[in-house]
């Protein structure tokens, strides 16, 4: 196989992982579920960003909270926290409201931040922000 061939068939949006996120989620069983996440591709990156940023993109300012919501509602496969019916239930006008609602903050770090381990980026959640500011 040369790389060529390697490339055209491991496209970057066909990458998954599952996770465990907290021994707080039981099946009745006892075992832990796993979230199911994908990286993100460019343009995925590029319309959170979008969401995340206040004024003008190169001079704007990039909210964290946002950034790390957006970055798990667009790329956790399992659980979607898109699930109307989920919002429904819960009285949620937002997956953001949701995502708050059924996770504690250090989940939704851990989350965030393996979802851009997956994508290819080694670093953390704050040097993102930097390079979205730049």
């Amino acid at each position: 196989m040369t790389f060529q061939q390697f490339l055209n068939q491991n496209t970057v949006d066909s990458i998954t992982k599952d996770v465990i996120v907290s021994d707080r989620f039981k099946n009745d069983n006892g075992e832990i579920f796993k979230f199911r996440i994908k990286a993100m591709t460019q343009s995925d990156f590029e319309e959170i960003k979008k969401k995340a940023l206040f004024g003008n993109i190169g001079s704007g300012q990039i909210d964290d909270d946002i950034l790390n919501c957006f970055i798990i509602i667009e790329n956790t496969l399992e659980p979607s926290f898109k699930d109307s019916e989920s919002l429904n239930i819960l009285n949620c006008s937002s997956p953001r409201q949701y995502l708050n609602k059924v996770l504690l903050s250090g989940e939704i770090a851990f989350l965030s931040e393996e979802i851009i381990k997956l994508s290819g980026f080694d670093r953390g959640i704050e040097e993102l922000s930097e390079d979205v500011k730049n």
